[in-house]
This record gives C-alpha cells, structure tokens and sequence, in this order.
C-alpha cells in the first residue's frame, strides 16, 4: 500500500467517479483505477460497488476511508515539519472552521496571513462546531476555528476573538419588548443542531429561564444565508451573528428586536497529541495582532 495509492482512493471516494478524481489529481483514469484495483486485489476486499456507470461505497470501503484520511493526515503533517525547515518559505496548513468564522471573520486574517507567507497553501473547509471539532481529532485539519467550547479532553483550545448575537425580524415594530412568553410563542427559524449558533442562543434563553424545547421552531435550516433569506420572507425570527446580520440591518431589509444576548467568544482548537506546525503558530500569531483574549494560548 503507497500513499499515491490511499491519495487516489480518497480521491475517488470523495466524488463517487473515477475519471472526475483523476482530474482533480492529475493522473489518468487507468492509473486511478489500477490504484483502486491494486488496493482491492493486494488485500481481499472490495472498496467500491459498481452501479452501472456509477460507484458506490461498499461498508468496507466506508470503514477504511476513515483510516486513509488519516494516514495522509499523518504524512503531510511530517512532510511539513521537515519543509518548515526551509523557514516557512513551502507547506500546507489545513483548517476547518465553523460556518460564521469561515464567512465573516477568518477571511481577513488568512488574507494577511497569505500576505506574509504566500508560499504556504491554505486550506479551509466548513462545517458546523461539532463536525469542527470531529475533524480535527481525527487529523483532518491541523486547527479549527469553532464558536463554542466543545467537551473533549484530547482538544485544546483558547479564545481568538469576540462576536455579538442579534435577535431578528422583518420589522422592528415585530416585538417592543421580548418577554419569554414572546420566545415561546414566537416561530423560529434555526441553525441545525450541532451549529455553535444555536447552541449560543438555546444557553442565553435558558438562563433566562425559557426551555429551548418549547420553541415554536417553523424552519430548521443548514447556512446562516437560508436562516436569513427565510427571515426576510417573513416566515419568523432568529438570532445570528452580528457579522452575519450587519449588512441587512444597514440597508434596512431586517430589524434587531431589543434581547440582550451575551457575547460569545471564538476559539481556535487542536490534537493535543499532535505536531503543531509553525506554520499553524504564525496564523495564530497575526490572528493574536487582530485581538489579544485574556485566555489565548492553546
């Protein structure tokens, strides 16, 4: 088993068609299918089914796709320590960071990031606070970038920086006060479960003494722009980030209603176990220069 073989593999599983993922990694459409092919034979299983002229995941193919993507976590991490030693002047750093973090406030700080080091690749997948969390225990990404603390004691993380929730509607004559009688009649529009947005604003709620289960939830929506498009539709109310809200609530498509939400901070979490990278300390250093949190080693 080779590491071009297991890139291949993960390749293809990723799009579900040979000729697509030879593409993308340049290589022919038989050298990809004499990788798979050779993985196949080589250890007595079948990694995919062929549906016609599609291919599928076998259970096994599932299992293993797992252990690849972190074996090839594992080697680029190495092959990075050893180009670090060229002074960050070639390498790769993988980051993943929530929905929010990635749209609104990172894309400032990797755009100097790159300023300083152009010859370092970022990478930048997206995914809710706890797929965040997920892939950087299992070394799919080297850092992540997530809008609440997650329970998992092999993660460090620190805060990197500050946001502020706004409660939403269509007008701001929607609501002169918010009572909790108002949020448990109220419909509400949501982040889905796992959204470091709503688990922000299930807590402040609570503390105020409503259930976040009691909620008359209309609309459970996957991106912070569909949970806005529906607002602006008049279907009901919600509560983003400030960063999300603020060009709406300029050009006076949306209104704040007066709840007080807290203040929630941004964190940026690793693999204790794992190698950090200079090239991951010199993006938390200018992410330092931005603002400085009380708590900010990790």
């Amino acid at each position: 088993m080779t590491l071009e073989q297991l890139r291949i593999f993960v390749g293809v599983a990723e799009r579900q068609h040979v000729t697509r993922a030879a593409e993308v990694l340049n290589v022919t459409q038989s050298a990809a299918s004499a990788a798979i092919a050779a993985l196949e034979a080589r250890h007595g299983v079948r990694l995919f089914d062929r549906v016609g002229r599609r291919i599928e995941l076998t259970d096994t193919g599932r299992m293993f796709l797992d252990e690849a993507r972190a074996l090839l976590a594992q080697a680029a991490s190495a092959e990075l320590a050893l180009a670090e030693y060229a002074g960050l002047k070639r390498g790769a750093l993988r980051l993943i960071a929530s929905q929010t973090i990635a749209g609104y406030w990172l894309p400032e700080r990797l755009a100097a990031f790159h300023r300083r080091y152009p010859q370092i690749e970022l990478t930048v997948a997206i995914d809710n606070t706890e797929g965040a969390a997920r892939i950087v225990l299992e070394g799919g990404a080297e850092l992540g970038f997530i809008e609440g603390k997650v329970d998992e004691p092999a993660l460090a993380h620190g805060e990197v920086g500050t946001d502020r929730m706004l409660l939403i509607g269509a007008s701001p004559a929607d609501a002169e006060t918010v009572s909790n009688d108002w949020l448990c009649a109220a419909p509400w529009i949501m982040r889905e479960r796992g959204s470091g947005t709503r688990s922000t604003f299930e807590e402040a709620i609570h503390a105020r003494g409503v259930d976040p289960r009691t909620l008359n939830i209309v609309l459970t929506l996957p991106s912070n722009e569909a949970v806005l498009a529906a607002v602006r539709a008049g279907v009901g109310y919600a509560a983003l980030s400030q960063l999300v809200v603020a060009p709406a609530l300029s050009a006076r498509e949306l209104a704040a209603l007066p709840l007080d939400l807290p203040a929630r901070p941004f964190f940026a979490i690793r693999q204790k176990e794992r190698y950090r990278s200079k090239a991951a300390e010199a993006l938390l250093e200018i992410i330092h220069a931005y603002e400085a949190p009380s708590n900010w080693v990790i």
